[in-house]
């Protein structure tokens, strides 16, 4: 009987989840390299010559001063007009981000990075609720004092929680969230302010008279399935507070990766034939991300030769991609940069490192803010024109 006891006990132990978000990370990582910048309003943006380019992200003191990443240089610089304005060096970036996780991991190996610059570590094993400021507060300060950049850390019993707790104070922040504190803390707050939900979802969510977190939270379960579905189950079960997600740290490595291939009918060697099935290849592998509902950061093209000589080149991207455009951009740019005009027998695209689109966190560069923000704005043309001449009236030509 002991030993079921104990064994219960541990089965049902509460987890303790955190979630580390650096802050203002692109700007940090560039204050650390020249301690010049810090203190003053400075910003990382894309084009920083001209007035048009996009602020990507900013230190504190620009915020202080009404300056935000998306924000035109122009529209900046009259609100500051000695702004500090600093192009994005990426590698730079990601060389911070693996010492970040790096160090995480001397802590315990349940280090799960979800992007360039956060991360879920379970201190479940290592410490505990009791113990978890403690390592939370000694995380935080070994970052800021052996790599010089500030972070936000949240605590909580489950990912979704500790994710929320970490934007609640920042910079430099730890904050504690319980899940008997959702009602109190979460439940009042626009449903827009809740993770994995955007404009979009926003809409559909005001159209089913849900306008707060807690409005989500306390509504008919039937009604958000036919009306948002799979995904829509797991926005209520979160807004409730519960989220059984494990930390996995092999999900940033080796997540699964979603994949097409296709052997040509003979040994091809025109250029042309070659991009048509690689276009094609996309529009498969797109097709099963979207009815799997994930995208990935790598895209890996696998090519062999009528000689029976395999290839493999892939590409990290700073953003997941799940459009067959950009698998297509991304596999034709590794296709045309690898391939030595040697006849070709079969083609493939894989994109890898895959994770659920509701759990997509967009690392804002300049290379994808632009674009972005003028899709969204096609995207609700589309809309509108849809709804005025009907379901599939307007379709996007192809690129």
């Amino acid at each position: 009987m002991e030993g079921c006891a104990i064994e219960t006990v541990s089965e049902t132990r509460t987890r303790v989840i955190l979630h580390l978000d650096m802050n203002s990370f692109f700007a940090s990582v560039e204050q650390a390299h020249d301690p010049s910048l810090k203190g003053i309003p400075m910003a990382v943006a894309g084009n920083p010559k001209e007035r048009r380019g996009i602020l990507v992200t900013c230190s504190y003191e620009a915020r202080a001063l009404g300056i935000y990443a998306t924000m035109t240089v122009g529209e900046a610089k009259r609100l500051c007009s000695n702004l500090v304005i600093i192009p994005p060096d990426h590698e730079k970036y990601r060389t911070a981000s693996m010492a970040v996780f790096n160090l995480l991991r001397s802590y315990t190996d349940l280090v799960e990075p979800v992007s360039i610059d956060e991360a879920f570590i379970d201190i479940t094993a290592i410490g505990g609720l009791t113990n978890a400021v403690t390592i939370a507060t000694e995380m935080q300060q070994r970052i800021l004092r052996e790599l010089d950049l500030p972070c936000s850390i949240g605590i909580a019993p489950n990912k979704f929680l500790a994710k929320t707790a970490s934007d609640m104070k920042k910079p430099m922040g730890i904050t504690i969230l319980r899940k008997r504190e959702v009602k109190s803390i979460l439940w009042p707050l626009p449903v827009i302010d809740m993770h994995g939900i955007g404009k979009s979802t926003e809409k559909k969510m005001h159209a089913l008279g849900i306008y707060t977190i807690g409005d989500l939270a306390q509504k008919d379960e039937l009604i958000i399935k036919s009306s948002l579905g799979k995904n829509g189950l797991q926005l209520h079960k979160r807004a409730n507070g519960n989220d059984y997600r494990l930390v996995d740290p092999e999900a940033a490595e080796e997540r699964k990766s979603i994949g097409s291939s296709t052997t040509l009918p003979i040994d091809e060697t025109d250029l042309d034939e070659c991009l048509k099935t690689f276009n094609w290849l996309a529009v498969k592998v797109a097709d099963r991300l979207n009815k799997t509902q994930l995208a990935g950061t790598v895209v890996m093209i696998q090519i062999r030769t009528a000689d029976w000589r395999n290839q493999t080149r892939s590409r990290s991207t700073l953003n997941p991609v799940y459009k067959e455009n950009d698998i297509y951009k991304e596999a034709v740019g590794l296709f045309n940069k690898h391939w030595d005009g040697e006849p070709v027998r079969l083609l493939g695209i894989t994109v890898s490192n895959v994770v659920p689109m509701n759990e997509l966190h967009e690392q804002l560069s300049i290379y994808n803010f632009e674009k972005h923000a003028k899709e969204e704005e096609i995207e609700g043309l589309l809309s509108e024109l849809e709804k005025k001449f009907g379901p599939g009236s307007v379709k996007r030509a192809n690129k």
